[in-house]
């Protein structure tokens, strides 16, 4: 992992943690290690989110809606997987057998999830400070070409949407499928109880976005 030590300015202490954020559990469960890298992604996601909010307060005068979208934008699983990509990451995610031959490697869920892996085990290493300074390193690129966009808030505008009119917007999981490392999730975006959208995803939170819009699609168009 020095290339990409190197590519990032760190010096890791610990590279245990840097071996745990790069293992999926497939791996783990396959060949009997004690961890995955979803607990490193959890807390990964959590700093990820704070040092761009911190760097949009800061650097944005927009108010909060407006610095909330671009956040979105910025910070979800579109954007993680080119990150990770522009690291080249996929080169040392760690899959079991099945999840190899099924490309685990170059899934955009695992890619993303992996970046955030990453941040959360650089965290851990090496502190706040110089997990900021890597987060800066990579994400404010894309951030200042204005003409990268990832990802729409398609639920913040749904809701949006239905609030003008008093409706009641709700996203209900009707079907939930594949093993708990590679888990796929259908929901339905409800609008006064009627079905407006559905979505397919790879999370509830992909789904949920894949739902509202393709309600939208069908709202708008009434």
């Amino acid at each position: 992992m020095d290339k990409l030590f190197n590519k990032l300015g760190i010096k890791a202490k610990e590279v245990r943690l840097y071996e745990t954020a790069f293992s999926h559990s497939s791996y783990s469960n396959e060949h009997k290690k004690k961890g995955d890298y979803e607990r490193l992604e959890f807390l990964g996601d959590a700093v990820l989110d704070l040092v761009i909010a911190d760097y949009l307060y800061n650097n944005y005068t927009g108010g909060e809606g407006e610095m909330t979208k671009v956040r979105a934008s910025y910070v979800c699983e579109n954007a993680n997987y080119e990150y990770a990509m522009s690291l080249d990451l996929n080169e040392y995610i760690k899959v079991g057998h099945g999840e190899l031959k099924e490309g685990g490697q170059y899934k955009k869920a695992i890619v993303a999830d992996i970046f955030e892996a990453l941040m959360g085990a650089i965290y851990l290493d090496l502190g706040y400070s110089t997990v900021r300074n890597v987060i800066l390193k990579v994400v404010i690129p894309f951030i200042e070409n204005e003409s990268v966009s990832f990802f729409s808030d398609y639920k913040s505008s749904l809701q949006e949407y239905v609030q003008t009119d008093q409706r009641t917007l709700n996203y209900v999981l009707i079907n939930e499928s594949g093993p708990s490392h590679n888990k796929t999730f259908e929901i339905e975006a409800r609008v006064d109880d009627i079905v407006y959208g559905k979505g397919i995803g790879t999370s509830k939170k992909e789904a949920e976005q894949e739902a509202a819009k393709n309600a939208l699609s069908k709202l708008i168009v009434k």
